[in-house]
């Protein structure tokens, strides 16, 4: 029995204790106030046009280099305006207010549009001159202007906002129909998919959360405090990106913002499942919260840690990508999962000790003396009789599940991956998917967003024959010249974001090397092609170099080499088997194709994030298996962590589905592909294949370690297996 002097210094200790805890707390406070408005600021430095993602090696930004060089690089708008019947004479005088009015607006006071214009008056280009039904009207900004922000909004934004509301103004009552599409008006309604993110996004994903953990905690006061420990873990992650953001230090999309929201809602939402769950356990063994939560602390650190790591150095891999979106992806989310891991092992520990018992109120644990880990193989719980059944006949269960898995993954070469048009990349109806419709209708299908080769002008007769003799080739006719440079403008006969008209670049550049190979095409097709060839390359580079860095982290963590090996390839498997459902189920919903970049996505959050629960599973398989043996360890650590981990799984699930809030196909794909393969291998992998492949390789799981030579275990393990037995009657 502790002496009162011993007493008396432990409460001292803990007084003290108390104090440190509370200085976190209003650390945290500090951190959520400065960082709270920032996640709010955040879409003010997003980017998001595809040339800024294209590596500076690519052959259309070499060209649009050159092509600049000769006339500075623009953004167009396409105003298409029509009337049912056919254009009216008098619909010129409105076509030509329009034009008027348009270039002698503002963007915002004291910034005239005609300031940022590349032309001083819209081009305006009938579809048939003798008898139009409809005209197109090209407006188009100067690139490097804008580029620059006018307050927190960009120029091409408010000048696509001016544009329609103009049309809206002039040419509707005039009874003519006006869209406003192009690049231009795809980055404006891009812009407005993402405007809502940091509001919209972050409260869904944590309304979901707080749902499942009311379900979970069954407890009012727990939720709040778990939700408050992601939303400082993000506001941290805030803190650091918004200036390397702001300054180009690193460059953040509408998509990666998104992604960042749901990864540290997702990642810490987890991670406090995982030390709750323990914390809970060590209520019911030490009397005073602050005893339970050191030790609480100590033995979750490690799990929670290398998940974290595992994470981070898997999306650090995406450094080496080509594509300054994908590229930038790594440190943006591994910045936020760092938020996460800091707040949920510093800001929820403090909270939950200074609030005491009452925050699992009304289920409130009491000191007991009772240890979860006490619990044997014979209870009626879910996940004590998912433990029998593999302990029964895991391999049976390995048999089963590993085919399963492979019929699955036997359809992922039915994901079609390609190129995605720009009138597929949205949910709904926008005006600028409207309108490239209409463009395509009345005019060329290339026309507006042609090919641009830039040639000597010696070299511009033979460049422009033999582009006008390839496949896939509408027309080609000479543009600006400059110092004996020209700009070959080259339209296809397919819309200039479809795969036919990508082949048609790559048959003119195989072409015009015969001339020279000097000779570039760039262009909105050439730049769409070189981010899909960059993509593919990105997915050879970078999926082995993860599964390297994950392998890695788990020898460390698990102190061991088969264990790791065993998880990483269950983990793939469980991958590939999702491609195969992702497969059936959008060819089944007729989507179209998905993007080069959505399984590398995929890739890196199921197997950096789906390892995860493995992860939670084999640390506390380890630690038990030092005490029971590999055997009864193994089942005891899935009975015993099967509903926390079985939480965590359905908590992160439910936050990446939360990206269907945002109208885009891109992000409505991710959200399929992780919330499904993170739910398969929550309750799949981690709760039949990983432990069934522990039990059939034996001690062995953990060499080199002193734990696959064990022997001292066996007398516990036959015990351990005849009162399986009897559990198993039963059962029956």
């Amino acid at each position: 029995m502790p002496s009162p002097r011993h007493l008396a210094r432990s409460d001292r200790g803990a007084g003290r204790g108390r104090w440190w805890l509370l200085a976190l707390v209003i650390a945290w406070l500090v951190i959520g106030g400065i960082g709270g408005p920032t996640v709010g600021q955040l879409s003010s430095v997003q980017e998001n046009e595809n040339a800024s993602f294209l590596p500076g090696e690519a052959e259309s930004t070499r060209a649009a280099a050159e092509a600049a060089d000769l006339s500075p690089a623009t953004i167009p708008y396409f105003v298409v305006v029509s009337r049912d019947g056919g254009l009216r004479p008098s619909d010129r005088t409105a076509v030509q207010r329009f034009a008027s009015e348009v270039a002698a607006g503002e963007l915002a006071p004291g910034h005239p549009l005609s300031d940022y214009l590349a032309q001083p008056q819209p081009v305006v280009v009938p579809n048939d001159p003798q008898r139009p039904e409809a005209v197109l009207a090209i407006i188009s900004l100067r690139a490097d202007r804008a580029e620059q922000m006018i307050g927190e909004d960009s120029p091409i934004t408010l000048a696509g906002d001016r544009l329609r509301g103009v049309s809206e103004r002039v040419l509707e009552p005039a009874g003519l129909t006006a869209y406003v599409t192009g690049p231009g008006g795809f980055i404006t309604d891009l812009e407005s998919a993402f405007a809502g993110i940091d509001g919209l996004l972050l409260l869904v994903a944590l309304g979901v959360v707080f749902v499942i953990l009311l379900l979970v905690y069954r407890s009012p006061l727990l939720p709040i405090a778990v939700l408050v420990s992601s939303v400082f873990g993000l506001a941290l992650a805030a803190l650091v990106i918004y200036p390397l953001a702001d300054r180009g230090t690193l460059e953040l999309s509408g998509q990666s913002q998104g992604i960042l929201f749901i990864l540290v809602v997702g990642a810490a939402t987890d991670y406090a499942l995982l030390l709750v769950s323990r914390y809970r356990e060590e209520l019911h063994r030490h009397e005073r919260p602050m005893d339970a939560m050191r030790v609480a602390w100590r033995a979750s650190l490690e799990p929670i840690a290398a998940s974290a790591a595992t994470v981070v150095l898997g999306l650090l891999c995406l450094s080496f990508s080509e594509l300054g979106n994908t590229r930038s992806l790594g440190p943006v989310g591994a910045l936020g999962i760092a938020g996460a891991l800091l707040s949920a092992l510093t800001f929820l520990p403090s909270v939950l000790v200074l609030a005491g018992r009452r925050i699992f109120w009304p289920a409130v644990p009491r000191h007991d003396d009772q240890a979860q880990h006490d619990i044997d193989l014979r209870g009626r719980g879910i996940w004590t009789r998912v433990a029998r059944t593999v302990g029964r006949r895991p391999r049976a269960v390995l048999v089963g599940v590993t085919v399963g898995l492979l019929a699955c993954a036997a359809a992922a070469p039915m994901l079609d991956v390609g190129a995605v048009r720009q009138t597929d990349i949205f949910r709904t109806s926008v005006d600028s998917v409207t309108g490239q419709r209409e463009l395509e209708r009345f005019f060329p299908d290339g026309a507006g967003s042609p090919a641009t080769v830039v040639a000597t002008t010696a070299q511009v007769p033979q460049v422009v024959q033999l582009a006008s003799n390839t496949d896939g080739v509408s027309s080609a006719q000479p543009g600006p010249s400059i110092g004996g440079r020209t700009v070959v403008q080259v339209t296809f006969d397919d819309p200039a974001d479809s795969q036919p008209a990508e082949e048609s670049v790559q048959r003119l550049r195989g072409s015009l090397d015969e001339i020279s190979p000097e000779l570039l095409v760039g262009g909105p097709t050439a730049s769409a092609l070189d981010l899909r060839e960059a993509s593919n390359r990105d997915l050879r580079l970078i999926v082995p170099v993860i599964l390297l860095v994950v392998t890695i982290v788990l020898a460390v963590l698990l102190r061991a080499v088969v264990a790791p090996l065993l998880l990483v390839v269950a983990n793939v498997l469980s991958f590939a088997a999702t491609l195969g459902v992702a497969a059936l189920v959008f060819g089944l919903l007729d989507l179209p194709s998905v993007d080069p970049q959505i399984p590398l996505y995929a890739f890196v959050f199921l197997v950096a994030l789906g390892v995860d629960y493995s992860i939670f599973l084999m640390t506390r398989a380890r630690e038990e298996s030092g005490r029971y043996g590999t055997r009864r360890g193994t089942l005891l650590a899935l009975a015993v962590t099967g509903g926390v981990i079985t939480s965590a799984g359905i908590v992160l699930a439910a936050t990446f589905s939360a990206l269907v809030v945002i109208p885009l196909l891109f992000l409505l794909q991710v959200a399929f592909l992780v919330a499904f393969g993170v739910l398969l291998d929550t309750l799949v992998v981690r709760s039949l294949l990983v432990p069934a492949l522990t039990l059939v390789t034996g001690p062995k799981v953990w060499w080199p370690s002193r734990l696959a030579r064990e022997k001292a275990a066996k007398v516990s393990e036959n015990a351990a297996k005849v009162s399986e037995n009897k559990a198993t009657e039963e059962d029956a």
